[in-house]
């Protein structure tokens, strides 16, 4: 009985190691970007702004689907979620 104690209570230490160790290699913590859109504002330009370095369209495609937007057009006021640097 006593080595059945022991046992579980060094699976569940180990259980408990290997969770937090997966978690310390994840990049992707904290609060998701997000951006306002301003008047006159599109999703090409947002796409251009956060993202420079990446082709607009695949951003655009990010952004569409992260905010669950079904068209091509967003409003001044809105909050975007924006996807995470890649």
């Amino acid at each position: 009985m006593v080595l059945a104690f022991f046992v579980l209570m060094a699976s569940l230490a180990s259980a408990v190691l290997w969770t937090t160790a997966s978690r310390a290699d994840d990049p992707v913590q904290g609060p998701a970007p997000t951006v306002v859109v301003q008047p006159n504002d599109s999703l090409w330009s947002i796409a251009e702004r956060v993202a420079p370095d990446r082709a607009p369209l695949g951003v655009i495609d990010d952004i569409r689907q992260l905010n669950d937007i079904d068209d091509w057009y967003v409003y001044a006021g809105e909050t975007l979620v924006l996807p995470r640097g890649r």
